[in-house]
């Protein structure tokens, strides 16, 4: 007589069957925060698992040769709709699919995709949308890696380009890109707040204006934003007329300052045409920085409100320092002189001012270097987003290859320090500034 098993002796079989997501309950929309605790998987799947496990395989075993041949013809795009499973860690791979189902959750997006740093999202995004002869039309300033992407990398493949600045009202986009539409426009690429000036963009504006002026075309440029300095907590662009949503995972979704990852959510449609880019130039980040994603997301929520609490207290410190000329920080745009048009692009795309800022302090490169040089909790690092808080010099670092006339034009000064502020206590940060100004 063969030995009877669990599901013989109980009723209930040994390994459940998988469950579909949850998102509603009793007609209740789940949040965001609540979702990225188990959305997109499954324990059934992997043993009962509570977290997903690391799944460190360059390669999956197809259940049948016609299965096989299923998927690559996904893959050519002989058959609609792409792949279908797991084949190859190139091309997708359970962790990063979970993370992508996550992504995409908090600005409801049809799809995203998961790639190795925030550059190579935005590479992969221009490579798949660009060919000779095209124009990007963007905003300034950009992320000064971004600005040679498309100036000196793109530019050398016959790649244009044309910009207006971040702040730029509905009229001033209708003439640059009046001016672009006598060409081929592939792509309007836009960095909201901008960095490292917090500068504003009115994605509706640019929305409404790439609408009028190709009303007539085959085809209308899509809108890409890189959110890293807001998203998606604070900011959800396609909310407000992008089409697609860049992040650099690196910073507040990562939290961590220890994982480098990219992340580009939006339609089905340019996702599907930017993933076909991916799986040929392979571009996805790895299984185990997916998985470390998933562990900071589920905390997204709650440190993105400790630092942006953080933030404000010791922003209204700085504000009226004797040493500090001038705070660039969105909070501070509702009543200033002269920033009506930011304050009102704030009230209309923002829910919260963010906890990274521009200070000017008074003085110049001496003054700047000797703030940060006596800094004791704040780390004097490039970065933004992460738990601790990190201060750096733009013009002097991350902006050192933007020529100095784009510089002046931009706001990147001498002066300027960038801070972004973490979790840390907000006094002792404020103790910290407080003696770090006092050096100077």
């Amino acid at each position: 007589m063969a030995d009877k098993t669990e599901a013989d002796i109980t009723g209930v079989p040994a390994t459940p069957s998988p469950k579909a997501s949850v998102d509603r309950i009793g007609g209740r929309k789940l949040k965001p925060a609540t979702m990225m605790m188990g959305h997109g998987f499954d324990p059934a799947l992997s043993e009962g698992s509570l977290k997903p496990p690391i799944f460190l395989t360059s390669t999956f075993v197809f259940p049948s040769a016609a299965a096989g041949k299923r998927h690559f013809e996904g893959v050519t795009g002989k058959r609609p709709g792409g792949s279908d499973g797991l084949v190859y860690s190139r091309f997708n791979g359970p962790n990063q699919e979970i993370l992508e189902d996550r992504l995409a959750v908090w600005e409801e997006a049809e799809d995203a995709l998961a790639f190795s740093s925030g550059m190579s999202a935005i590479a992969t995004l221009f490579l798949s949308m660009v060919k000779p002869g095209d124009t990007i039309v963007h905003s300034g300033p950009l992320y000064a890696a971004t600005e040679t992407l498309i100036a000196r990398v793109l530019g050398k493949f016959g790649v244009t380009w044309l910009d207006f600045p971040a702040g730029a009202t509905r009229e001033e986009i209708d003439a640059v890109l009046t001016r672009a539409a006598t060409g081929r426009v592939a792509l309007i690429y836009l960095e909201s707040p901008a960095n490292p000036t917090n500068a504003l963009v009115d994605i509706e504006a640019v929305a409404a204006s790439r609408d009028a002026i190709f009303a007539d075309a085959d085809e209308k440029p899509p809108i890409a934003i890189d959110n890293t300095f807001l998203g998606p907590l604070w900011h959800q662009p396609l909310r407000h007329g992008a089409d697609l949503v860049v992040y650099s995972l690196t910073k507040y979704a990562g939290g961590h300052s220890d994982l480098v990852a990219g992340g580009l959510l939006g339609t089905k449609a340019h996702i599907n045409v930017i993933r076909s880019m991916r799986n040929t130039i392979g571009t996805i980040c790895d299984p185990h920085t997916a998985w470390m994603l998933l562990r900071s997301l589920e905390t997204l929520e709650l440190r993105m409100s400790r630092a942006g609490e953080n933030a404000a207290k010791v922003c209204a410190y700085l504000k009226d320092h004797p040493k500090v000329e001038h705070v660039g920080y969105l909070g501070f745009l509702e009543g200033a002189a002269g920033k009506e048009r930011q304050a009102d692009i704030y009230r209309r795309h923002c829910s919260g001012a963010g906890s990274t800022f521009s200070l000017y302090l008074k003085g110049g490169e001496a003054e700047a270097f000797a703030f940060l040089d006596a800094l004791r909790i704040a780390k004097l690092a490039v970065s933004l987003g992460g738990t601790e808080t990190l201060a750096s010099h733009p013009a002097g670092m991350t902006h050192l290859s933007v020529a100095d006339d784009r510089k002046a034009a931009l706001g990147i000064t001498d002066n300027l320090v960038r801070i972004s502020i973490g979790v840390e206590d907000a006094d002792d940060l404020i103790a910290d500034f407080t003696q770090a100004l006092d050096a100077i």
